[in-house]
């Protein structure tokens, strides 16, 4: 088991930070944001000095009723190499549901989605994860989500659930405590029990972020300080086995590097002194065969990971046994995330639409999920928003020329002269 020490999720915007801190024995970045043989060059400095930088992905969706994408596989694979790293991580989630396999049209969360605790689900998830193990170079971790929202009939609690996952596969586990606290608070489940039940000798890391409460249901923003309950479940965890690394995470509202350095001494100094005197050693663990998932159980769970998903971001019914509360809170935060990260994506569109860019995304999401990742979400929105909005003002035409820009297979000529040259060209 590589041991990695006490890290922190690299990002663009505290880059310069991370390469001057004390103390940062690796990092993790997010693999879908990584390009080999482009990488920024505080990352690249951070590889030549020789801090281990880990791949973690975001949208393999293991946890989804389909069978791993080759592509997104091989993207996964091809980081892994470029970082010389020792494992790469993913989610034990799901982030896109029906296509094909429920006839039904294809929905994209752009978030991660809890999957049922039941055997349909386990046996999915154990084919996908062997067949992620396959394609991989080096050793698989996934990640326990936070989740506001629970399936009706979970057959298994969640530390059975993993540590069913991982006697079958021999897969390691990426152990989030905040993501413990979070289940605690919004679904009544006790972190305690979940770590007696999980099998640490599988642990690979943890995961430590903060987040922030409000109306009783406890967000998971990455973009708060960590909470003293987050770093007590991580001081329970400690006492069990010594983790092989422990990694902060922050994602937004960057605070100063001095405060940042602070949360690392804090949880540096929570390993320390809840240690155990006698660390327990990990071990590698081998696979149960078992058989894969049939394709009646991939259906089952596709046709209620489909239900779930239409329902947060396409308006229909809620599926029988949800709570339909939770289920709203879950949407609205589905698209508010939506419209942060298209803001990201497409930084022209808040300065285009001003105040009103929130308020417009939000009334668009409600009734169009969104189909084919964040760009194109931008796309989307720009043109129903010239369906939709004011037929003449500044802000429209300028919209139009966004849009116009970005929606072809190349960019538009600036001046009219351009493009009838061009027209010209291609006949």
């Amino acid at each position: 088991m590589t041991r990695l020490g006490t890290g922190i999720g690299w990002r663009p915007e505290i880059a310069d930070a991370v390469e001057r801190m004390p103390g940062i024995d690796w990092v993790e970045v997010v693999a879908e944001n990584t390009c080999p043989g482009h990488l920024p060059e505080s990352l690249q400095r951070l590889l030549d000095r020789g801090v281990t930088v880990v791949p973690h992905g975001v949208s393999l969706g293991l946890g989804g009723a389909d069978r791993p994408d080759e592509g997104r596989l091989a993207a996964l694979a091809e980081r892994a190499g470029a970082l010389g790293s020792p494992l790469v991580t993913e989610h034990i989630a799901f982030v896109r549901a029906g296509g094909p396999l429920t006839a039904s049209a294809r929905l994209e969360a752009g978030h991660l989605l809890p999957v049922p605790r039941t055997r349909d689900a386990l046996d999915v998830l154990c084919e996908n994860v062997r067949i992620a193990q396959d394609a991989l170079p080096v050793p698989l971790a996934v990640e326990n989500i936070a989740a506001l929202i629970a399936w009706p009939g979970e057959e298994m609690t969640e530390g059975q659930f993993l540590y069913e996952l991982a006697d079958r596969t021999g897969v390691r586990l990426l152990i989030d405590v905040a993501n413990l606290h979070t289940n605690h608070v919004n679904r009544g489940e006790d972190p305690a029990k979940a770590l007696a039940e999980l099998p640490l000798e599988a642990l690979a890391y943890v995961h430590v972020a903060g987040g922030f409460e409000r109306d009783g249901v406890w967000h998971d923003s990455h973009a708060h300080p960590v909470p003293r309950p987050v770093l007590d479940i991580l001081a329970d965890l400690a006492s069990r086995v010594a983790p092989p690394g422990v990694l902060l995470e922050r994602d937004e509202n960057f605070p100063e590097p001095a405060e940042l350095e602070r949360e690392l001494g804090a949880i540096r100094e929570t390993v320390r002194a809840a240690a155990p005197e006698r660390p327990h050693r990990t071990e590698e663990r081998g696979r149960v065969p078992v058989p894969d998932a049939d394709d009646t159980a991939r259906q089952r769970l596709g046709l209620a990971e489909a239900a779930l998903l239409s329902a947060l971001v396409a308006g229909t019914p809620a599926p029988e046994g949800f709570d339909r509360v939770r289920l709203g809170v879950q949407a609205r935060a589905l698209a508010a995330k939506r419209a942060d990260v298209v803001a990201k994506v497409a930084p022209e569109l808040p300065v285009i639409l001003g105040e009103g860019y929130r308020t417009a995304f939000l009334a668009y999401a409600q009734g169009h999920p969104m189909r084919g990742g964040y760009r194109q979400d931008a796309l989307d929105f720009a043109d129903w928003m010239l369906r939709s909005g004011p037929r003449e003002s500044g802000a429209r035409r300028e919209l139009r020329r966004w849009w116009l820009d970005r929606s072809g297979p190349a960019p538009r000529p600036r001046s009219r002269l351009a493009r009838v040259g061009r027209s010209l060209t291609r006949r």
